[in-house]
C-alpha cells in the first residue's frame, strides 16, 4: 500500500517552551490543521503522529477522511503543552494546511504542509528587530535518520548555527535573540542538511500587532509567478521578498499585471544569497534601502498578479509575498509559484463562509499559454453541501478571484477544488481566510496543484 507523506512543521500550545518565548513578547500559540483527501473515490486512512523536539513520539492518531472531502483537527491531539512537528500517512494522496493562532485569536497565520523534504531550504526573509518585526522558524527533519542541520545568514559569515534532529522532529533557530545578527537585521538564509538529510521548514513573522507565516522553499525556478499583489486597495499593501539561490548576481525584473490599476514592471539586483524587496516601495512606501528601477503608479490602486520576465544571470529565485493593511494590522504570507510544478487542477484543503465570522477568498491564475476558463467545486466536510462557481476566460497571467461570503450555506466549512476547463492549461491559486473580529484575522496559504 503505497503511502503519501506531508509534513507539517507545527508551533503548537505556549511558545513559552520554546527559547523564542521572551523575543516574541511572550506569545502563546495554538495550531490546527485540515487534511483534505485527494480521491474522489476511495476514503483515506491516515496515521497522524506527533513529535517532541527530541523526536519522542507525543501521540499517534487513526482516522479516516471520506472521499472528496476533508477532516479539521482544533485541538490538536497532543494537548496543552504540546511543542514540536506532525507527520501525516496517508493510503491516499492528501493535502493538508495549518493555521496558527497567537495570544488566542490576536494574531494569525496559515501555511501548507509538505510532500516531502530536500537537503536545501532556501528563506527569502529572515528578520531581527526590523521596525518591531523579528524572525523565527522550525527545521523538520523528513528523512529516515537523524541529520545535522546547519544555518547560513546572508552577509553574516560568522553567525552561522547547526542543530542535530531527530527523524520527523524539528529544531527551533529564533533571530530575535540570535546575539551575533546585528540589530536590525533584514536578510536571506539558506539551511542545509548533512549528506543524505532530508528536512522543511517554515518561518514565524512577528510583529507588535502582526504575524506572518510562510514556507522555506526546496527548489527554486528562473521564473517565478506571484498570483495576488495589492497595493492601496483598500489599506491593503504587499512586499515580495525575491530570494537568488544561485551562485552569482542577476537583474530581476518583475511585470505586473493589473486587474485594477495599470500595468508595470520593476528592476532590481539581487546578488547570490541574499534579497531584495520588490513592490513595497514602487507603489506605496518611501525609503527604499536598495532602490532598483520601475514605471510603477506610485500611491495608485493596484490589483493584479505578477511574473519575473527577465532573469539577467538565469539564476534559480524564490519568493515570499507578504501582505498587510496599514489600517488593522491584519497581515498574512504566501510563497510565490514554480509554473512548472503547476496543472489544470488546484485544491483548496479550507473553505469557509460565516464561520464564527471566517470567510474565504481565492485567486486562481492562469499560467499557462492558452485562454481557459475555471470551474471552482466546493464540498462541505460533512458533504452535505456543495457549490459551484465559474469563471469568466482567463487569458495567459489573468486571474480569477472569489469571494465565498455569502455564496455558500451559513457555517460552511469544507474544501475546494478548481479545474481549468481547457484540458491540460496550467493554473496556481492562493486562498484568503478573514475573520471580522479585531486583530490580525487574515490567513493566506497556497492552493496544492493535483
Amino acid at each position: 500500500m503505497k503511502k503519501v507523506v506531508v509534513l507539517l512543521v507545527l508551533a503548537a500550545a505556549l511558545l513559552l517552551l520554546v527559547p523564542a518565548a521572551g523575543a516574541q513578547g511572550g506569545l502563546s500559540y495554538n495550531a490546527g490543521f485540515q487534511v483534505q483527501n485527494l480521491s474522489d473515490t476511495n476514503d483515506a486512512t491516515i496515521n497522524i503522529t506527533y513529535y517532541d523536539q527530541d523526536g519522542s513520539v507525543n501521540t499517534t492518531v487513526t482516522d479516516t477522511v471520506d472521499a472528496g472531502s476533508s477532516n479539521t483537527y482544533f485541538p490538536i491531539h497532543a494537548g496543552a503543552g504540546f511543542n514540536g512537528s506532525v507527520v501525516i500517512s496517508s493510503d491516499q494522496p492528501v493535502a493538508a494546511i495549518t493555521n496558527i493562532l497567537a495570544n488566542g485569536v490576536s494574531y494569525g497565520a496559515s501555511y501548507g504542509g509538505f510532500s516531502a523534504g530536500a537537503n536545501a531550504v532556501s528563506l527569502p526573509l529572515v528578520m531581527k528587530a526590523n521596525s518591531g518585526f523579528s524572525t523565527w522558524f522550525n527545521v523538520q527533519n523528513a528523512g529516515a535518520s537523524a541529520t545535522t542541520v546547519t544555518v547560513e545568514y546572508a552577509g553574516q559569515p560568522t553567525c552561522d548555527q547547526s542543530a542535530t534532529i531527530q527523524p520527523g522532529a524539528a529544531a527551533t533557530f529564533d533571530q530575535g535573540t540570535f546575539g551575533c545578527l546585528p540589530s536590525p537585521y533584514i536578510g536571506a538564509a539558506s539551511v542545509t542538511a548533512s549528506s543524505g538529510g532530508s528536512i522543511v521548514a517554515t518561518v514565524m513573522e512577528v510583529g507588535t500587532t502582526t504575524l506572518f507565516a510562510y514556507n522555506g522553499f526546496t527548489g527554486g525556478t528562473t521564473n517565478p509567478v506571484i498570483p495576488l499583489v495589492n497595493a492601496n486597495n483598500s489599506g491593503f499593501i504587499t512586499g515580495i521578498q525575491v530570494q537568488n539561490t544561485g551562485g552569482s548576481s542577476t537583474s530581476v525584473t518583475l511585470s505586473y499585471d493589473a486587474v485594477v490599476g495599470t500595468d508595470c514592471t520593476e528592476t532590481k539586483t539581487v546578488p547570490a544569497g541574499q534579497s531584495r524587496t520588490f513592490a513595497l516601495y514602487a507603489f506605496s512606501l518611501g525609503g527604499d534601502p536598495n532602490p532598483g528601477t520601475n514605471n510603477c503608479a506610485f500611491g495608485a490602486q493596484f490589483i493584479g498578479a505578477a511574473t519575473v520576465s527577465a532573469n539577467s544571470g538565469g539564476q534559480d529565485l524564490v519568493g515570499i509575498v507578504n501582505q498587510l493593511n496599514l489600517g488593522t494590522n491584519k497581515g498574512s504570507s504566501y510563497n510565490a509559484f514554480d509554473d512548472a510544478l503547476a496543472s489544470d487542477t488546484v485544491v483548496m484543503p479550507l473553505i469557509m463562509d460565516r464561520n464564527s465570522g471566517f470567510f474565504t477568498g481565492f485567486n486562481v491564475q492562469n499560467v499557462g499559454g492558452s485562454s481557459t476558463t475555471v470551474t471552482c467545486d466546493f464540498t462541505s466536510n460533512d458533504g452535505g453541501t456543495t457549490g459551484t462557481v465559474t469563471s469568466g476566460t482567463l487569458a495567459p497571467g489573468a486571474a480569477f478571484n472569489h469571494l465565498q461570503l455569502n455564496f455558500l450555506a451559513n457555517g460552511f466549512v469544507g474544501s475546494g477544488v478548481c479545474t481549468a476547463n481547457t484540458s491540460g492549461v496550467p493554473i496556481i491559486g492562493v486562498v484568503n481566510e478573514l475573520g471580522s473580529g479585531a486583530g490580525d484575522l487574515l490567513f493566506t496559504y497556497e492552493a496544492f496543484n493535483n
